[in-house]
């Protein structure tokens, strides 16, 4: 049949009629909240590059956490600006480390908040790359043992899932087997299985204090012109033992989102990356983009490309705006 018996603008004719059909729907148990916290006392510095996100020390993180909880965000992606860095990155597995005293201090706050940590060495280094460097290259297998210990570390510190970044060939199956080996079987990863080498992470190491001091990041990040070999890298932390699959970024590899997906049966997280977000807002700023409409349009497109779980900077604000659609969709009649 064709026009006139198809007629779907029958289903957008009021917001009752659009909200009982929609398809792909956001709400705040889908979002993880990325922190920083850094060592220090009363600080609560926003990041020039990124509007409305700062750094915390300790003593600020349990005032942000409750916020957090009280919007029912579910999880936090933990990140970690050291006091010191060396060549090993030796403040990222040390016992007193920044990343792990924020665990602790976190689950005193509210030990329900899933705590998930970043695992990677770049913030902790002084040559910023995730890994051990020998003769300016950044070597795979002695870093893993690097890794898989700061994996360690943080579950030892109370960390709910650690979540490795670093991109090197097998530290999923490291960090596995060293949990697995102290007592930690059931300690879930949340492995940045597809991590391209993106331009779009730009306000992040301003954030966290982690651009490279020589070189980039290619020899270990992804080309992103490479779809066919995401699907590898997924293959392969499946394998070693990954419980949760990632993509980063989000926005300009909505297809990889979709082939992952198609692809393989385990939970798949998005990276709402913080170019992605910095963009939004410097827009938004110049009246160029509605932001709200810009931001919950963005987060619905990576959901709808398969994404069940999404980090983002945007998530403290969408869940706010979530609770006011809520509140409005019982006031309002449903035809009018």
């Amino acid at each position: 049949m064709s026009f006139p018996n198809q007629r779907p603008r029958r289903l957008r004719g009021n917001p009752a009629i659009r909200r009982l059909v929609k398809e792909t729907r956001l709400t705040a148990g889908t979002f993880i909240y990325p922190l920083f916290v850094v060592p220090g006392h009363g600080i609560k510095k926003e990041i020039p590059s990124m509007p409305d996100q700062f750094q915390y020390s300790l003593d600020k993180l349990p005032q942000e956490i409750e916020e957090i909880s009280r919007l029912d965000i579910p999880a936090i992606l933990l990140f970690g600006i050291p006091s010191s860095k060396d060549d090993v990155g030796s403040e990222a597995y040390a016992k007193n480390g920044i990343v792990q005293e924020a665990v602790r201090a976190i689950k005193k706050t509210n030990s329900d908040l899933l705590v998930v940590t970043d695992v990677c060495l770049c913030e902790y280094t002084s040559h910023g790359h995730c890994g051990v460097v020998k003769n300016e290259k950044i070597e795979n297998d002695p870093s893993l043992s690097l890794i898989a210990k700061t994996a360690l570390s943080h579950a030892e510190a109370g960390a709910d899932m650690v979540a490795p970044s670093d991109m090197m060939d097998g530290r999923v199956g490291a960090i596995r087997a060293l949990l697995d080996k102290n007592g930690f079987s059931d300690l879930p990863i949340m492995a940045y299985s597809v991590k391209y080498a993106s331009a779009f992470y730009g306000p992040f190491r301003d954030a966290a204090g982690s651009a490279p001091q020589f070189g980039d990041r290619k020899n270990y990040q992804m080309e992103p012109a490479n779809a066919r070999e995401a699907l590898r890298e997924t293959a392969l932390d499946v394998e070693e033992g990954a419980d949760i699959l990632m993509v980063k970024p989000a926005l300009a590899y909505l297809d990889v989102i979709r082939a992952v997906r198609e692809k393989f049966d385990l939970p798949l997280a998005a990276y709402n990356v913080s170019g992605e977000y910095a963009m939004v807002k410097a827009a938004a700023e110049k009246g160029s983009l509605d932001y709200r409409k810009t931001v919950l349009e963005i987060l619905t497109g990576i959901r709808r490309a398969g994404a069940d779980l999404i980090i983002s900077y945007h998530a403290k604000e969408v869940a706010s705006w979530l609770e006011e659609e809520k509140i409005q969709a019982e006031t309002v009649p449903a035809f009018h």
